[in-house]
């Protein structure tokens, strides 16, 4: 990595404060406009935050409110993530998803929501009678009434795709720092001073993007702001893959104003999931697993597909999504300042990524950003971590796997640990490769997995030496 900014006396073009999901995706979008970029994580990784955790969805924004900034986001990060995939070799599983009624009133309910899909311009959805919902998802509990389909409803590696739109970013030029907490600032009318854990970082323009501490960044820079983060918790089952063969589809819920609800859906990786809960709390640090809550997802998952009954739970997880008082997204240019607030992305933040970068570099040039594209940047395909697309241990030369379970090799683990986003910790090594999140979780490699990154890591995995 270059000199520190705070040491050089650099002025950026753009600082990004957060590298989550819309954090990543702005940077890429700023520094392919040609944009000098650097991204603060006050994180040991990225996406060590509220988007550590979610239910891998590529969401068309057929139930998100008509005519709304999030619709308009959503519908813009789909058609982008379609246009880019290809070059970043980026999943997507169009298994398409079904809108179940369990009971008479839901079952009325089925028409309204499908036409707020054709208000969002999802005009694809079909209304499906109980017969016809059974010969689509046999393994249906019997009590299922009727239901729609969205077709074009997707499924995405979570993980894979951010990496690559902040891999693509720094491949481009864009700085990252990470462990750099931002603390303070002043606007001197022409630039910001940003004072943070690595020293002050000069910038033309702030764009804050740091999800469940979005307003402490807003009252820490303009003293002020306008919204309230209030963490919505969301606990989550994932069952062996075995049980993947019993949804052909994302299974959801007719939702209720506070919830999209309990979802139902294979993943990427070839397991089912099952979640997530939506519980409001105040710790915007820790999403504690509840034994009684994940009890309730498991019969949960049960009275929708029986079959679970039989099937082994490997893994439990929970993460925070950054909710507040309103359901918009709170995204605003603060006139006179060059900055730009991005606040309050909800559960669909991994959807709408890509919309969102576009949305906000159109106010930053507003406000008077001025930038030039690039004329042919640098794209890095990403490694594949999709069960339905090729894997390494499928290639010769890979130096073995280490992670069984996940059938993680040793050139895969290789590979994440070199280039510009190398990861620093084991969690962020997980989200680069899998290693470690299969039914055994680590009990067999972990001590292989220690030895092969020994050194390589800012926080080594237990039974690793650090040399320093």
């Amino acid at each position: 990595m270059s000199p520190s900014a705070s040491n050089t006396g650099e002025v950026f073009d753009v600082a990004v404060i957060g590298a989550g999901v819309v954090g990543c995706a702005i940077a890429r979008r700023f520094t392919l406009e040609g944009a000098r970029t650097i991204v603060l994580e006050k994180g040991h990784d990225i996406l060590d935050g509220a988007s550590k955790s979610n239910s891998a969805i590529l969401h068309t924004g057929f139930d998100a409110p008509p005519e709304s900034r999030e619709a308009h986001c959503i519908q813009a990060g789909y058609q982008e993530y379609e246009r880019i995939r290809g070059a970043l070799n980026l999943p997507l599983d169009r298994c398409g998803a079904l809108v179940l009624a369990w009971t008479e009133e839901q079952e009325a309910r089925l028409p309204t929501l499908m036409q707020q899909a054709r208000d969002n311009a999802v005009d694809d959805v079909k209304l499906l009678s109980r017969s016809e919902t059974v010969g689509l998802e046999p393994n249906l509990a019997t009590q299922v009434r009727a239901s729609f389909r969205v077709p074009r409803e997707a499924l995405i590696d979570p993980w894979s795709a951010p990496h690559a739109y902040l891999e693509q970013a720094l491949l481009n030029g864009a700085m990252l720092k990470r462990n750099c907490a931002v603390r303070a600032g002043e606007f001197d009318g022409q630039q910001w001073h940003l004072e943070t854990s690595h020293g002050t970082i000069h910038t033309k323009f702030v764009i804050n993007a740091a999800g469940l501490f979005g307003d402490h960044i807003d009252k820490a820079l303009l003293g002020r702001t306008d919204f309230e983060i209030r963490p919505r918790k969301g606990q989550f089952i994932v069952f062996d893959k075995t049980a993947a063969r019993l949804s052909r589809h994302i299974l959801l819920p007719v939702p209720t104003e506070t919830t999209k609800g309990i979802v139902v859906c294979r993943t990427i990786w070839g397991n089912l999931l099952v979640g997530p809960t939506a519980e409001e709390q105040s710790d915007r640090e820790t999403a504690e697993l509840v034994p009684e809550t994940l009890d309730y997802l498991h019969q949960k998952g049960i009275e929708i597909l029986p079959a679970l009954a039989t099937e082994d739970i490997t893994a439990i997880y929970a993460g925070l999504r950054p909710a507040s008082g309103q359901k918009e997204y709170q995204i605003r240019a603060h006139a006179g300042h060059n900055m730009i607030t991005v606040g309050a992305i909800r559960s669909t933040g991994l959807s709408a990524a890509l919309g969102i970068a576009k949305y906000v570099f159109d106010l930053g040039q507003e406000a008077g950003l001025q930038c030039t594209p690039l004329v042919d940047p640098v794209h890095q395909p990403i490694e594949n971590m999709s069960e339905d697309l090729e894997r390494d241990w499928q290639r010769p030369g890979n130096g073995g796997i280490i992670c069984h379970c996940e059938r993680v090799t040793r050139r895969e683990i290789e590979v994440a640990m070199s280039g510009p986003l190398a990861p620093n910790s084991l969690a962020g090594l997980k989200r680069r490769t899998r290693v470690t999140m299969g039914r055994c979780q680590g009990f067999y490699c972990t001590a292989a997995l220690a030895e092969c990154t020994k050194g390589k890591l800012t926080h080594p995995i237990a039974g690793a030496r650090h040399d320093d």
